[in-house]
This record gives C-alpha cells, sequence and structure tokens, in this order.
C-alpha cells in the first residue's frame, strides 16, 4: 500500500546544510538561556514519548563538522489545525460497547486531552457506512426500486447510540477539536448500480445529493458535533467490490461542487469547508482538473489527500498551481504488512508528521483510532489493518500502537493555531519540521533514520544546542 520508500521521503523533507569551517563554532548567546524539553521515542521501544533530561538553548559550542538544523520563525507558513485519526463506525462500536466507563474515558483522555494525552484535535468522521462498519447503510435507505429525492426518510439515527455519544465526549474534552466528514456512497437510490457498493452517481439526483449534506451538517449540528469540512466522496478514483464506494471523476466532482453543493450550502447559510479529492498522492491531476473549473473553485476551500499510491510532494505540486487552495492530510493506515515498530515509526514520521506538513498539509489524520484485536470490527475491505491502539474486545483494555507515538510526538506539542515556520540544514538522514505556537513556543520534530545515532546541532535566535539521537527515532523539542 505504502509505495513511497523511505529513502526518497526523506530526501523531500530534509535540506542539506549550508558547507562551514570544520572544527568548532560558537553561537552568539540568547539574552537569557531558555530551557529546551526533549521528548523521545525511539525505535528499539526503550522510550515511548518520553521526557528526556531538559537542554538549554544558549552559549553553546557548536562541532560544525556535525549536521546543524537552522529554525527560522521569521519564513511562515501554513496554519495547522492538528492531527487524529477517525472515529469510524468499528471505533466507537469499540469503545462504547466492550469498555467500562471508566477505560472509555481514560482512552479518550489519552487521545484527546493535552494534559493527559497527546491532544488530538482533528478528526474524521464517515457519513454512513465504510468497510469498518458492522453493517452497510446510508442515512436514506428505502426499499429496492423506491427514490427519495426529497430526503423525507434522511435519519442520523444510527449514529446516536455509539459514534454521536463518543464525538460530543470528545468535543467536550477538547473543545478545539475540528471535525471532517466524508461519505463511502450516496445512498443506493442516487446509484447508477442502484447498490451502496459500486457505481456513480445520477446526474438526475445531484441536488439531492447536495441536500443530503446540507441535512447531515444540520442533523450533527442540533447533535452537538459541529462539521468543520467535508469532502464529496472518499477515494473517488476507486470503486471496491464489496463494501460501500462511488466513482466520480473529477468532470462530475466540479459540476457537483460548483452548480448543485457550493450553492446548496450558500443558500442554507452553511460554513462548512467543501475539499476535493479525499484520495492518493499519485494522481494530483485529478484536484487540479476540479480546480481549472471557474466555478468549482470558488467552493473548494482546499486539497485532501491519502498515502496509498504516489508520494507526498503531489501536495505542493496543487498547492504551488493554487496557493490560496490549503491541503490536508486525511487518510493512511498501518497494518501487519509492516509489522516492525521501526520501520513504521520511520516511515510514518518521514511521510505524514514531517513530509506532509513540509509539503503544506493543515492538517494530519490517520484511519481508524480503534480496533480490536482482530483488526476489525469490518465488513469488507481491510482484514490487516491496524488502528492507533487496539482494543481487547473481551476485555476493555488497550495498547498504543506506533502510530499513537508518531501522532502524539507531534500533535501533543504542535497547538491548534500554530503556524509552521522555517527549519533548513541537517542531512540525508535526519528529516525534520518547525512550528511556532500561538503563544510563542516553538518546536521542531526531528527524526533519525540512520542505522546509527546521530549528533546534531540545532540553532535558533543566535543560540544552540546539541543532541545524540538514536537510531530510528523521533525526537521533539519544545522551548520559548
Amino acid at each position: 500500500m505504502r509505495k513511497l520508500t523511505l529513502a526518497v521521503a526523506l530526501s523531500l523533507v530534509a535540506c542539506k546544510s549550508a558547507p562551514q569551517m570544520p572544527g568548532m563554532s560558537i553561537s552568539s548567546p540568547a539574552s537569557a538561556d531558555s530551557v529546551v524539553e526533549v521528548w523521545l521515542t525511539t525505535g528499539d521501544q526503550r522510550a515511548l514519548l518520553a521526557r528526556q533530561p531538559d537542554l538549554r538553548l544558549g552559549l553553546t559550542l557548536v562541532d560544525s563538522t556535525k549536521p546543524v538544523i537552522d529554525v527560522d520563525p521569521g519564513q511562515v507558513y501554513q496554519e495547522m489545525i492538528g492531527f487524529g485519526a477517525a472515529m469510524t463506525d468499528a471505533s466507537a462500536y469499540l469503545m462504547q460497547n466492550t469498555m467500562s466507563p471508566a477505560e472509555r474515558e481514560a482512552l479518550l483522555q489519552d487521545l484527546f486531552g493535552r494534559d493527559r494525552g497527546v491532544g488530538m484535535s482533528f478528526i474524521r468522521v464517515t457519513m454512513g457506512a465504510s468497510d469498518f462498519s458492522r453493517e452497510h447503510y446510508s442515512y436514506d435507505d428505502v426499499a429496492s426500486g423506491k427514490t427519495d429525492s426529497a430526503l423525507t426518510h434522511f435519519s442520523i439515527d444510527r449514529d446516536r447510540a455509539e459514534k454521536l455519544p463518543m464525538l460530543r465526549r470528545v468535543l467536550a474534552i477538547n473543545p478545539q477539536l475540528k471535525v471532517m466528514a466524508s461519505p463511502w456512497s450516496a445512498p443506493a437510490w442516487m446509484k447508477t448500480t442502484q447498490s451502496l457498493i459500486r457505481g456513480t452517481l445520477l446526474p438526475k439526483f445531484y441536488d439531492s445529493f447536495a441536500d443530503y449534506f446540507v441535512k447531515f451538517i444540520r442533523a450533527y449540528q442540533a447533535a452537538g458535533v459541529p462539521v468543520y469540512s467535508i469532502s464529496i466522496q472518499n477515494e473517488p478514483n476507486f470503486e471496491p467490490e464489496n463494501y460501500p464506494g462511488m466513482k466520480m471523476e473529477a468532470a462530475m466532482r466540479a459540476d457537483v461542487i460548483g452548480r448543485h453543493l457550493g450553492p446548496a450550502f450558500a443558500r442554507a447559510g452553511i460554513r462548512t469547508l467543501i475539499w476535493d479529492w479525499d484520495h492518493n498522492w499519485d494522481l494530483p491531476q485529478q484536484p487540479l482538473d476540479v480546480l481549472s473549473d471557474s466555478i468549482a473553485r470558488r467552493y473548494v476551500q482546499g486539497v485532501a489527500w491519502h498515502c496509498y499510491g504516489g508520494d507526498v510532494s503531489a501536495q505542493k505540486v496543487v498547492h504551488d498551481r493554487y496557493p490560496d487552495k490549503d491541503a490536508y492530510f486525511t487518510e493512511c493506515s498501518g497494518g501487519d504488512w509492516s509489522p516492525k515498530f521501526d520501520e513504521n515509526l520511520k516511515w510514518t514520521t518521514a511521510n505524514l508528521i514531517i513530509g506532509a506538513t513540509r509539503n503544506w498539509a493543515r492538517g494530519v489524520l490517520m484511519w481508524n483510532l480503534a480496533l480490536d484485536e482482530k483488526r476489525g470490527p469490518h465488513l469488507g475491505g481491510c482484514g490487516n489493518c491496524r488502528g492507533v491502539v487496539t482494543v481487547d474486545s473481551k476485555t476493555g483494555s488497550y495498547k498504543r500502537e506506533v502510530d499513537y507515538y508518531a501522532l502524539g510526538q507531534a500533535s501533543k506539542f504542535v497547538k491548534p493555531g500554530a503556524h509552521r515556520i522555517g527549519s533548513s540544514g541537517g542531512d540525508s538522514t535526519l528529516a525534520h519540521v518547525a512550528f511556532q505556537n500561538p503563544d510563542g513556543g516553538k518546536v521542531l520534530l526531528v527524526l533519525n533514520a540512520a542505522q546509527g545515532a546521530q549528533v546534531f546541532a540545532v540553532r535558533a535566535a543566535g543560540s544552540s544546542f546539541a543532541f545524540t539521537l538514536p537510531a530510528a527515532s523521533v525526537v521533539t523539542f519544545i522551548w520559548r
């Protein structure tokens, strides 16, 4: 599923240091030393998002024969909304039905609390069923052969027992949470197949499909869950054979967005953002074709991306053509096809945490928040995907997976409203990304993908510090 090699990824996100004279150099001191917090996850799992002894950013001898990473707050890039994963039907079911109230609260605090957990502030929900549902359904199912163009049978009641209670609790824990929603399929009666599986949208139901979103957003708002953004179709270039899906070519998406969905939102006073694509890096021409439509373009706020084909630089290709359109990374799953902790930590950090944000992503989402020990429940689709955490369906206990730690190295420290700032230098095995939080605090993530430990320095505002990062490990530095 992951076609991008780690070496290629690192070449996209790490810059060479400027040449320096060999020997030692002394950096200029700041007016006062700043304390630098250090949080580390190592590939050998000896440290798992563990705080290390503080460092000092100040008058420091810098070995100029070693890599140097320069952090420049004067270079300001995109504003961040956060990091997180998807509250699929499977995740909500496990949390609500297999965990005690105390276990469930501990897990939600671990995922979304900033003091007690990693402070996720971005979440995705499925509009109807995905492959990680226990049955296939939409919000407007009618008898075979019937239609409901006025959506008189529309209902989100299926979400009231599990998904909505979980989302409301998460919003209470983290009120800054942004909720993205995506359908895997329109209701069957709107489609060429008359089924949730395969097929495409019938033109005579474009307005009904637009109204489907309006009703969903209003219903979720009334249920206490405001929807920040939607994509009009999950993975529109793919028709799954055994779970809901729907093909939507670029011309159709442009038509639906520009002449139906966008105007429907405007008439209803809905300010939920519309994102195009929500599919892989390997076909950047698809969102470019939608954005080339001047009518659709006025309604598209951003482009959403998945990891299962191509490489992360596609995000920059589209952003460079349309710099007023934001980028978001909205799905990638780990799984049993890649079981090694260290390799997963390196890949996910290089491509999603560092790579996606250095290529303009304002938010980063993994796939399922939680799955059980059998990698489910699911109906069709992926049978060996991994959740950010694994919930034991018999005991209610949970295990933090590697994806939790990769996300946590960013989500715990990069606050909503932070901006990515400049970071340069390092070498071919050191990748990095830097942010400035709304309170002025600086955050720098560094990945060492080498087979041995790396010694490097960090310079900022005329001062510096040095650090030795173990092999296959990621560190986060925080200072003011």
